[in-house]
């Protein structure tokens, strides 16, 4: 639980953000005592701990897949005042815009929906389908287009210093190394969902009568863009995505580094 004597405070966090965050001291407390006071929390505890310390500057992201309506309603509950981020590539499957409406109606949450730069036309003209692309560097132009950029330029209009993410620890290999509390591309980010498990997911949704994406009745456990997502069969979770094209399942969002802005947006 959190320290009897005082609330932690991440006040100096993005000090120093260059550096390693082993040995980091946040207001008298190493960050290691941080996570292990943050993991004591439930998700929920730990919203509502971040939305109280860092204020207007810590923000929910979605991406109204299979598994959002959890996060989000647990914030709408334990501090409703958190913004939530969406980032729309303009590729995304009419059912997920469809239910991100409903949740948005529902639970009533402040939205910003973070977009490209350039629309899914003008990119498709001048760079092609790059998600069919036999080249090794086009999906990751492409997400970092479509996803990444936006991503961080929403959370530098917003002045956000730290951001949670329903990402879970059986997802991909990479998440199997995250922490509580880490920080990424300069900021800090939260998983509250880290050691959830799928049928955590899918008992929360039952209890609190929270709907399902549509496409998961279609046999879908993750759904991002419709070219790059597939329901289950021999393969199944985050390997279904990016049409085999990248392994390790991440779509650049909870990486350091994708591609470079120069690399995303060659000349042509």
């Amino acid at each position: 639980m959190v320290n009897s004597a005082g609330p932690m405070r991440f006040a100096d966090l993005n000090q120093g953000i260059a550096g390693p965050a082993t040995g980091e001291v946040v207001a008298g407390q190493d960050l290691t005592t941080v996570r292990s006071s943050l993991s004591a929390l439930p998700p929920a505890g730990q919203l509502a701990w971040c939305a109280a310390e860092f204020g207007r500057s810590f923000v929910l992201t979605t991406s109204f897949g299979i598994q959002s309506a959890v996060l989000l309603h647990m914030a709408h509950r334990a501090a409703p005042a958190i913004p939530v981020v969406w980032v729309d590539t303009g590729y995304l499957p009419r059912e997920t815009y469809r239910y991100a409406r409903e949740l948005e109606e529902r639970l009533g949450f402040e939205l910003h929906v973070a977009q490209p730069v350039l629309s899914a036309a003008r990119m498709e003209a001048l760079y092609g389908l790059l998600w069919e692309s036999d080249q090794p560097g086009d999906m990751e132009r492409y997400l970092q287009m479509r996803k990444v950029e936006p991503l961080e330029t929403a959370l530098d209009q917003l002045d956000v210093r730290c951001w949670a993410s329903g990402v879970r620890r059986n997802q991909t290999a990479h998440r199997r190394s995250m922490t509580v509390l880490d920080r990424l591309r300069g900021r800090w980010t939260l998983h509250p969902l880290l050691d959830w498990t799928s049928k955590d997911i899918y008992y929360y949704l039952e209890e609190h009568g929270l709907p399902q994406h549509p496409l998961f009745k279609e046999g879908y456990s993750t759904v991002g863009d419709w070219h790059s997502s597939a329901p289950d069969g021999q393969v199944s979770g985050r390997s279904t995505r990016f049409r085999g094209q990248r392994p390790h399942g991440e779509c650049g969002l909870h990486l350091e580094e994708t591609a470079s802005t120069a690399t995303a947006h060659p000349p042509g």
